[in-house]
Order: C-alpha cells, then sequence, then structure tokens
C-alpha cells in the first residue's frame, strides 16, 4: 500500500482549526509555539480565535501552521508517505515533509508570501467562479476570447479534470460565466473569494516574493513532492526558487497531481489540514479511492 499526503490551501480556514490536537498533543503546541516564534504572530490567535483569519497576509501561515503541527503527530505516530502534494500554500508544508525546505525558512518564506499576496494586488474588483462538466480547452477558448475584448479572466486553479476555477475582474467573470452555462458547463458556481491568485495580476507579488526566495537554501529531498505548475515531481534539474516565484502568477494544476498519484499506484490519500478539499478533489476521480482527514488517524 502507497500513501500519499495531501495540503490544503486557502479556502479551508476556520476558526478553532487546530485547537483539538493543540490540547490533546505536546508536540502540536511545540509547532504553534515555535511558528509563532519564528514568525513574530500569535498563530494560535488566528487559528483557534479567528482574529484576522480571512487575512491572506494570516491565512496561509495559519493553515501551514495547523498542516505542519498535524504532520508532526502523524510522524510521531509511524505514519509516512510515500508521495506528497499541497495546493497552492499547501506546496510548502508538502516541500518541509519532503526535506526539501526547512521549517524555520518555510515559516518564514510563508509570512513574506501571504504578506505580499494580500497587499499587491491591483485595486480592482475581483471574483472567481467553478466551473463543472466542462472541457478545459473550452474553458480556456472562452476565456481568451473575453480577454481579447479587453476583460480579464483565466483559469487559475485545474482542481479535477471536471472542475477548473476560473479568476477575473468581475464583469468579466460574470460574461465568463453566462459564456460557459452557453458551452454546455453542468454548473458555474460563484466562489466566495476574491483575490486574483495565481494570475499575472500578482505580478508584482512575485517580484517582491522573488527577493525573499533568494535569501533560502534548498535541497532535492527524500520524499517525491509534486509540484503545482505542473503536476509534475520535483527533479534535481529543478530550480526551486523559480518554480516558487512563477507558482504566484500561475495556474495550479490539481488535476495532474492527482493523475500521477494515480500513475504511481497511491493507495491511501491522506490530507493533513483543515477540511477535506484535496480529497474531495481525488474522490471524484476515483470514487473507490481510499481517502481520509489526518485528525481522523489522530
Amino acid at each position: 500500500m502507497k500513501t500519499a499526503f495531501l495540503f490544503p490551501g486557502q479556502g479551508v480556514q476556520v476558526a478553532g482549526m487546530g485547537k483539538e490536537i493543540f490540547d490533546k498533543y505536546e508536540e502540536v503546541r511545540d509547532v504553534f509555539k515555535k511558528a509563532s516564534e519564528i514568525a513574530q504572530m500569535d498563530i494560535e490567535k488566528i487559528c483557534f480565535e479567528g482574529e484576522g483569519i480571512n487575512e491572506t497576509q494570516n491565512t496561509q501561515i495559519a493553515i501551514a501552521t495547523t498542516s505542519l503541527a498535524m504532520l508532526e503527530v502523524l510522524k510521531n505516530k509511524g505514519i509516512q508517505a510515500d508521495m506528497a502534494v499541497g495546493l497552492s500554500l499547501g506546496e510548502y508544508p508538502a516541500l518541509i515533509y519532503g526535506g526539501y525546505l526547512s521549517f524555520e525558512d518555510g515559516i518564514r518564506l510563508l509570512k513574506k508570501r501571504g504578506y505580499y499576496m494580500g497587499n499587491y494586488i491591483p485595486k480592482e474588483d475581483y471574483s472567481m467562479a467553478a466551473v463543472i462538466g466542462l472541457d478545459n480547452n473550452v474553458i480556456e477558448k472562452v476565456c481568451d476570447d473575453i480577454r481579447k475584448s479587453g476583460k480579464f479572466v483565466v483559469p487559475a486553479n485545474y482542481n479535477y479534470s471536471a472542475q477548473t476555477a476560473i479568476s477575473g475582474n468581475t464583469d468579466a467573470i460574470e460574461e465568463a460565466m453566462e459564456r460557459l452555462k452557453e458551452k454546455g458547463a453542468k454548473k458555474v458556481i460563484k466562489l466566495n473569494t476574491s483575490g486574483p491568485f495565481h494570475t499575472e495580476k500578482l505580478s508584482m507579488a512575485k517580484e517582491m516574493y522573488e527577493r525573499e526566495l533568494e535569501q533560502v537554501n534548498f535541497k532535492m529531498g527524500r520524499v517525491p513532492v509534486i509540484k503545482n505548475i505542473d503536476g509534475n515531481l520535483y527533479t534535481e534539474k529543478d530550480n526551486i526558487k523559480e518554480i516558487l516565484a512563477k507558482h504566484i502568477v500561475s495556474p495550479v494544476r490539481f488535476d495532474r497531481a492527482i493523475k500521477l498519484m494515480f500513475d504511481n499506484k497511491i493507495d491511501n490519500f491522506i490530507e493533513v489540514g483543515p477540511g477535506k478539499v484535496l480529497t474531495g478533489f481525488v474522490k471524484k476521480e476515483n470514487k473507490e479511492a481510499n481517502v481520509c482527514n489526518a485528525s481522523e488517524l489522530l
């Protein structure tokens, strides 16, 4: 049996996340304390009381700390993975688990990443929508056609083969939603999020973040980790700093990550962090897949 750890991204945050295991395990309290000291933030307060939890500069580090705390308990229980992947910010806990990035550097990077992504965005009106049951080529063409008229809308998250999230200016999203329904989408759902993450609108955030990445040392890890930008495994030839910077303005290819895990005969999928979003995507691709959240094992 082969296992993969899946680390969630922004959107799964909820007040109280991590509190149950914090009260139960000393190693969880140690992770929260260490992360708070490195980031110089009260991460416990953000996670447990929900203070500022939906602000990107807090959200990313709060989710990652919760994931890393759960991971520590899993490791102490002897539960290991043969492969790891994360969605957006979740790639950082995956890289820490895989041995590519130190805990300390990961926390420092996520603090800066969250700040830049939350604050270096053009002041415009943004929306996102999930498109279900329509081929990616059709979605991409509709977005391209709308962009030719001077509006901004692009695919941002390829979640699984039958669901892609688009991001852009609100007027362009509204137009895309209507066109995609006409093209035969089973569902087009407006999402409760507004940031144009993983699009070119974050070019300034990417430039700022590149300076932070230059100060960090990465190495080839011991556990295979899947890249968000193309759904392939990291190799020794990869420039990890360049990839993580590009990640900010590039769509997430979680659909390809799922395919790669199935191709590598992964049997068990454990979501290490709040919620069951990623294992839900896996289940959509294969109803027989064995999935769970790490909390069920702790």
